[in-house]
């Protein structure tokens, strides 16, 4: 008997937050669904918070993931923007916390490694490989939807690796793994 996962991949962000889904069978991946929650529009940064948390459970609830994986806020000049992907990524992160879903992060160039072997790979050649990978007819007009199911493929491909990823299995794993970060 063969056992079916589902693995969530997120790409945190507080403009657009990509997600993708996939479904593990028989060691064969599945393309389930990709999409973006667009958060453009609201000015609030606490709001976009609140909506990334509520979707992450709406994602949870409707297609019960056994496993998550999330981009790592990469680290850029522009330490402001740093601050939100890493609340995004937080947030994202606490809703599947919440509901007991093992996380997993991954480095941008991991996950670009993962799929096109190249670690400094483009979005455009990312959404272009998992196209062929997964067979998807057409690709979203914004990618943040294909770095979402990105980090889900790495992941499969990463099953069993996680030396070089961040493993979160709960809340007291976190602080376990996180003591610097606890006052």
């Amino acid at each position: 008997m063969s056992k079916e996962k589902i693995i969530l991949g997120i790409d945190p962000g507080t403009t657009v937050m990509g997600f993708g889904i996939i479904k593990v069978m028989n060691k064969q991946m599945h393309f389930v669904q990709m999409n973006e929650l667009m958060l453009r529009k609201y000015d609030d940064p606490y709001i976009k918070l609140k909506l990334i948390f509520e979707r992450t459970i709406e994602l949870i609830d409707t297609f019960h993931p056994d496993e998550i994986a999330i981009e790592a806020p990469f680290y850029g000049k522009n330490v402001q923007s740093m601050l939100k992907l890493g609340r995004a990524q937080g947030v994202a992160m606490a809703a599947g916390l919440s509901r007991q879903i093992p996380i997993t992060e991954y480095m941008p160039k991991k996950i670009k490694m993962a799929i096109t072997g190249n670690g400094n790979a483009s979005k455009e050649q990312v959404a272009k490989m998992l196209q062929s990978m997964l067979k998807l007819k057409t690709l979203p007009k914004n990618l943040d939807s294909t770095d979402g199911l990105a980090a889900a493929v790495c992941h499969f491909y990463n099953e069993g690796r996680i030396d070089s990823a961040t493993r979160y299995t709960g809340w007291e794993a976190f602080v376990k793994q996180n003591k610097e970060r606890i006052k």
